[in-house]
């Protein structure tokens, strides 16, 4: 069957996407276009701002509203819409170290006088937005140098491309018996936008009855190497046994690490929860949202599964809702109980006093 012409756009902006979330992650410029103007932009966290940055004149620099919320600056050239990035300016010269310590929260205590700082209007919102999600699909800080040159160019509307769930498709499957069960098969999922592998453990025998299903984001330092700090390794194996005991059960094994900021962000919030912030604090303070997960992966795995209907194991209720509005029914919502211990304790009751459940 041959690709439609709207396909074949959609492809053509992932690919423009893939390209300038590599570039980023390599510390290159990249030019985010919108409304026929150019963002141009070098990632703080990866760029040679020790090059890039002027003797004389001013520094335009760009972070996310939550970061600017912790600096107590305010987007008073935004109101209408408080999520907007924020572009201030800063008097040159102004050292690598100063631009760093301006984004990267785990600094702040080290460097607790910043500023003084003068907003600017945002040159090119729709870019600047984009800009944002860009850096969370490659898991850098979000901030940026405003530049005046990029090779690389991009268009603002290419996030959402290279972040559609719709191109996801099952590219393996084979038996694969596991502890909780031996009779298990695994499936493989891949996407031709976003170069991320999912994964899908069906457990037990499959029947017309309703799955229990778990949807688990993917955590290292939990899963594999048994950090004592969270508590997602417990839950992935309390998950499997619950679905060895029942008739049968799919484990979705979300590559989303550290609730899709990645994972040397999740380990930059390691660092601000030893420095007595909670989970929630962290991830804001970083300049994230505090889930920033995407359900329609998951719904579409199991629409690919022929999975219409779920008994969900979580003890989240955000979790439902999310999978809810992606189209697929929740039968049922079944904790999954752990029990806590004195590195994560902590971390358990900020979740519950935050958000009024176990995430």
């Amino acid at each position: 069957m041959n690709a439609t012409p709207l396909d074949e756009a959609r492809k053509a902006a992932a690919r423009r996407a893939a390209r300038a979330i590599d570039a980023l992650r390599r510390g290159w410029p990249v030019g985010v276009e919108a409304n026929g103007q150019s963002l141009n932009l070098l990632p703080v966290e990866t760029g040679n701002l020790e090059e890039a940055l002027p003797s004389s004149g001013t520094v335009s620099l760009l972070i996310s509203a939550s970061r600017a919320a912790t600096l107590k600056l305010l987007n008073q050239f935004a109101a209408a819409d408080p999520n907007l990035p924020i572009q201030i300016s800063l008097s040159a010269p102004v050292t690598a170290a100063e631009i760093i310590a301006i984004v990267d929260p785990v600094l702040d205590m080290q460097y607790p006088m910043k500023g003084p700082f003068c907003s600017e209007m945002l040159t090119n919102p729709p870019a600047a937005a984009a800009a944002m999600e860009l850096a969370r699909q490659g898991g850098l800080l979000p901030a940026f140098l405003i530049v005046d040159d990029a090779e690389d160019i991009v268009q603002a509307k290419d996030a959402a491309a290279y972040a559609d769930s719709a191109a996801l498709t099952i590219s393996a499957h084979a038996r694969l018996p596991v502890a909780a069960n031996a009779e298990a098969h695994i499936f493989g999922f891949r996407s031709n936008a976003d170069a991320t592998d999912h994964i899908a453990l069906v457990v037990g025998k499959r029947d017309s009855s309703t799955p229990v299903v778990r949807l688990h984001s993917e955590c290292l330092t939990g899963d594999v190497l048994g950090s004592l700090k969270c508590d997602c390794g417990p839950q992935l194996h309390a998950a499997l046994e619950q679905m060895g005991e029942a008739t049968w059960g799919v484990l979705l094994y979300l590559r989303q690490e550290g609730r899709g900021i990645g994972l040397i962000n999740k380990l930059r919030a390691y660092a601000l929860q030893d420095q007595g912030f909670d989970t929630v604090d962290a991830n804001q303070r970083l300049g994230f949202a505090i889930d920033a997960r995407d359900f329609s992966i998951a719904a579409r795995m199991l629409e690919l599964l022929n999975i219409a209907k779920v008994k969900l194991l979580t003890n989240n209720p955000e979790k439902v809702s999310g999978l809810e509005a992606c189209g697929v029914t929740v039968a049922e919502r079944l904790p999954v109980k752990i029990a806590a211990n004195p590195h994560n304790e902590y971390y358990l009751d900020t979740k519950r006093d935050r958000t009024g459940h176990q995430l």
